[in-house]
């Protein structure tokens, strides 16, 4: 019976480490940081640190704010700071940072039917590719992008939500999709930088506008109320958080590259 109780004993102290796999935290991010590889690079190099697994979820950032509200979530990567700042503010989200940093530019057909090509003033670009009627693609989805593209038609003075001729559609997808529909267009877009790099099949796209300091976009990291949802996984989380902002995080970020390319540049800085 001694040998039995002892060989149990053995067993039990053995399967411990089968329970790392539930040693990880869910991060809602954004389509941005997915597609460019962003955490592909990063995530392995933490867990390596901590042995905490960061499964993501990426969606756009109005998504990821929602699911996170609705305890869907321990932490978040996301690029709306206004939003932001008012999820913390509603009590949804505590501890957040400015993480990193790049920069939107309007994309389009090479032949630029609205002649927005070497301008750094994304709303002058806007009126002409408005006044030009030529075809704009929207992502249309709450997203970090879509939050900023309809801040600069407002700066810009129009209301896209009533163009005329049918020039301006709104899709309801990721970035990827986005320029996948732009490209089979011909059409203008907004995208974040890291995606136009990254994205695969330009066909006649090119970079058009870029420059102006009102296509800054800013990421921050923040943690999920464990006042509001009991159930997140606080510790995980705050580690991954402090990671990100701390010095081996910051300097992931700024030595990940794509095509001799950086594409985030790290700035961190806890409100």
């Amino acid at each position: 019976m001694i040998r039995l109780l002892a060989l149990l004993l053995l067993l039990a102290g053995n399967a411990a480490p089968a329970r790392a796999g539930e040693h990880f935290l869910i991060l809602q991010s954004t389509t941005s940081t997915q597609n460019s590889g962003l955490l592909d690079y990063l995530l392995p190099k933490f867990t390596a640190r901590t042995g905490i697994e960061v499964r993501v979820v990426a969606v756009g950032t109005g998504q990821a704010l929602e699911n996170a509200a609705n305890g869907d979530g321990d932490a978040l990567l996301v690029h709306a700071r206004e939003r932001e700042l008012a999820f913390v503010a509603a009590g949804q989200g505590i501890m957040r940072c400015d993480v990193m940093y790049n920069d939107f530019v309007i994309v389009g057909p090479k032949r630029d039917p609205a002649g927005i090509a070497g301008g750094r003033e994304a709303p002058a670009a806007l009126r002409k590719i408005a006044a030009a009627r030529a075809p704009f693609v929207s992502r249309g989805d709450n997203s970090g992008t879509h939050i900023k593209e309809l801040a600069l038609w407002r700066a810009a003075g129009i209301d896209p939500a009533r163009p005329e001729g049918g020039w301006y559609r709104e899709v309801g997808a990721g970035m990827g999709a986005t320029l996948n529909i732009a490209a089979g267009m011909d059409a203008y877009t907004l995208t974040d930088r890291a995606s136009w790099v990254t994205f695969a099949n330009k066909r006649n796209l090119v970079l058009l506008v870029e420059g102006d300091s009102r296509l800054f976009n800013q990421y921050g990291v923040m943690l999920v109320n464990p006042e509001r949802h009991p159930g997140v996984r606080f510790a995980a989380a705050k580690t991954f958080r402090d990671w990100l902002v701390g010095a081996e995080g910051q300097a992931r970020i700024a030595a990940y590259r794509v095509a001799g390319q950086q594409l985030f540049f790290p700035d961190a800085r806890c409100d």
